[in-house]
């Protein structure tokens, strides 16, 4: 029996060092449980892997650099001082990140492996989360001796909000939207003998129920939307037609405007927990305007318009909204927004326009109607960018690392000589459908 550290050294790519690519595993799967312990490893996988290369041989990463040149330009005239500079961690170290990773995913065989650590990683996220609310755990819980502390808040965060390992269920919600594109992916697998099947249908189905437990919107959106993308082009035929058949009555619930003979059916068929989190109806005649992701990017462009060039700085938002509608929120809701009014509008277009550009080319290339973890990573990718609409996620360290982690390898399979290898690891052929493979 070859000894674990020997397994960790399989499928390794040819540009990853042996020691950054064990790091680099490991720290994917301890990214949910300890950012700590992940970020430590992870930068050793970084620091291995950016002695094998130039930075500013990929135009990509030129772009990375103007941006961040444009952000530390802005830092100077920020209104919110020094939080600016604090501000520059959530991005700066990214860029390099960016690079750096690709090493490690830089074919599909390397993508596979990391996706499957991912999503184990999610486990303890599955776990605390079930047990926080069915079971009344409440944290701190410490394991290895103190060296990971958990702080799980007993019934949810907020109460009767799944959260688990997070600070509040949004963030939760928007992890295990990222880890459901691999679950589906780990059961659609060909070859897999009836254990271990069933165990991926069982992962499956609690990650499923996890996410409708964290009573996020932005997570229920996006455990639909993976299903087409790693189901595949072939399934669609079928599968699309079943959704939306599915999602109708959901939408008669809930829209407005909907007879009430059609509406009434509906809601009693759809459970209240959905419909009426989907309408907003514990808390619509409660909530102040200026509360309202409406009210919040109204402001941010009115203030955009004021600051066009190099913005407020970063923080800057939840310094002058308060000023300015009596009201504190730590963010706009929304990245390009958020982006242009901290740090500028030529900085937010070359950075979301870079990322946006990246995950289009790799769907042009096949990377979504590919085989199926290369499908299952493109889903991810997006899934994350769409939370990013409606929310900011990546104020959570561990979901900006997997972030770049997912762009990373989107930009490592755009790159001529991964490419090559990545057609030749994956070894199925395009439009790959939903049946197991």
């Amino acid at each position: 029996m070859r000894l674990p550290v020997h397994r960790l050294d399989s499928a390794r790519p040819e540009t990853a060092p042996p020691l950054g690519w064990r790091c680099f595993q490991l720290g994917m799967f301890m990214l949910p449980s300890s950012a700590l312990i992940a970020g430590l490893l992870l930068l050793v996988a970084l620091v291995a892997a950016s002695r094998r290369g130039r930075f500013l041989q990929d135009n990509a990463n030129r772009v990375l650099l103007v941006v961040a040149a444009l952000m530390v330009i802005g830092c100077f005239r920020a209104t919110s001082g020094w939080l600016a500079w604090v501000g520059m961690g959530n991005w700066l170290p990214f860029f390099w990140a960016f690079w750096g990773f690709q090493s490690y995913v830089a074919t599909a065989t390397a993508r596979r492996r990391v996706g499957l650590w991912l999503l184990a990683g999610t486990v303890p996220v599955i776990v605390t989360g079930l047990g926080q609310l069915w079971w009344g755990w409440a944290g701190p819980l410490q394991i290895l001796g103190g060296a990971i502390i958990w702080h799980i808040g007993e019934g949810g965060t907020p109460d009767g909000r799944l959260s688990g390992l997070f600070d509040y269920a949004n963030i939760a919600g928007s992890w295990l939207a990222v880890a459901w594109p691999f679950a589906l992916a780990a059961l659609l697998q060909a070859s897999q003998s009836w254990q271990r099947r069933s165990a991926a249908l069982g992962l499956a189905a609690l990650l499923a129920a996890s996410l409708y437990l964290t009573d996020s919107r932005n997570a229920w959106g996006a455990l639909v939307l993976a299903v087409p993308i790693v189901g595949g082009p072939r399934s669609w035929l079928w599968l699309l037609p079943l959704l939306l058949l599915a999602l109708l009555p959901v939408a008669l619930s809930v829209l407005p405007g909907v007879p009430l003979l059609l509406q009434g059916p509906a809601r009693a068929l759809v459970p209240e927990a959905i419909w009426g989190r989907l309408t907003d109806l514990q808390h619509a005649s409660e909530r102040p305007l200026a509360i309202t992701r409406l009210s919040q990017w109204g402001v941010a462009l009115s203030l955009i318009a004021e600051r066009p060039l190099l913005g407020w700085g970063a923080a800057a938002f939840s310094v002058i909204y308060p000023l300015r509608t009596g009201f504190w929120h730590g963010h706009p809701h929304n990245l390009p927004i958020d982006l242009a009014l901290s740090h500028g509008l030529p900085a937010a277009l070359l950075l979301v326009g870079l990322l946006l550009g990246l995950l289009i080319m790799a769907a042009r290339r096949g990377m979504a109607a590919g085989a199926l973890f290369e499908r299952a990573w493109w889903g991810a990718t997006l899934v994350l960018v769409a939370l990013h609409a409606t929310d900011m996620p990546l104020y959570d360290s561990r979901l900006n690392i997997a972030g770049w982690v997912l762009f990373a390898g989107i930009r490592a399979y755009l790159l001529p000589a991964a490419a090559k290898a990545s057609t030749a690891a994956a070894g199925a052929p395009n439009g790959a459908s939903l049946r197991p493979e």
